[in-house]
């Protein structure tokens, strides 16, 4: 129940956040259901290894890189889904910076009313 909750707040803020950020497009609810999945798959198994393989820069970007590895995250997601488009990598990194923070606040908005 807990994973359907959160793909739920995922597809509500990424359907904001393409409102929200000129550079997101998303065509129909089924594309924003499909690119929300696929890009907290992406998140839970392909960015833990980004983030490991790019510590050192990370860290000498005093975590500034983690902002461009959530906009790639983003990108590739739009690659692999129809439906779900992303103008440019600096689109991308908007989007998922607001992204983030409308996923956060719905979180501990839903979770905080149960």
């Amino acid at each position: 129940m807990y994973l359907l909750l959160r793909w739920g707040i995922n597809t509500i803020a990424l359907v904001l956040t393409s409102y929200l950020v000129r550079g997101i497009h998303i065509s129909n609810l089924w594309a924003a259901l499909m690119a929300a999945l696929f890009l907290g798959l992406v998140n839970a198994f392909i960015k833990p290894i980004i983030i490991m393989l790019t510590l050192p820069l990370n860290i000498l970007t005093l975590g500034l890189l983690t902002f461009v590895i959530n906009g790639l995250m983003l990108s590739f997601v739009s690659w692999a889904v129809p439906g779900f488009g992303v103008d440019s990598l600096l689109w991308a990194i908007l989007g998922a910076l607001i992204l983030s923070i409308i996923s956060t606040c719905l979180s501990i908005f839903i979770v905080s009313s149960k």
